[in-house]
């Protein structure tokens, strides 16, 4: 486990490093989370250790939305105050989300018949 935790905090920090040498506009952990997508591409996936880890984290993933829940407690006379914007910006991102989601699943769904459709030729 420490070493798939050791992993994933590497990632992670080679994400930041890059974002702040680069002077990009997204987050570091993101960009590691990329890398590491690469790196689980080239090598076929994750290893046992990896996945179990990955899994533990994922079943205690709502300890993780404490420090938010009271970072929006902490702002909430901000939220109340610019509640119209916020509101617009989660409708347009539903919205948006779903969108291409449909857009997507429907590529894919054209795609797999055009490929059972060139098989059965």
């Amino acid at each position: 486990m420490i070493a798939a935790l050791t992993l994933l905090l590497v990632f992670q920090l080679i994400g930041e490093v890059l974002v702040r040498g680069l002077d990009l506009p997204i987050p570091g952990p993101v960009v590691g989370m990329g890398l590491l997508f690469m790196a689980l591409i080239i090598a076929k996936g994750p290893g046992d250790d990896l996945r179990n880890t990955a899994t533990g984290l994922l079943q205690h993933l709502s300890l993780l939305f404490v420090p938010a829940g009271t970072g929006v407690m902490l702002h909430f006379q901000r939220l109340a105050d610019e509640w119209v914007p916020l509101m617009a910006a989660v409708a347009v991102s539903t919205v948006l989300s779903i969108a291409v989601s449909a857009l997507l699943l429907n590529a894919m769904i054209k795609g797999k018949r055009n490929t059972a459709e060139g098989d059965a030729q």
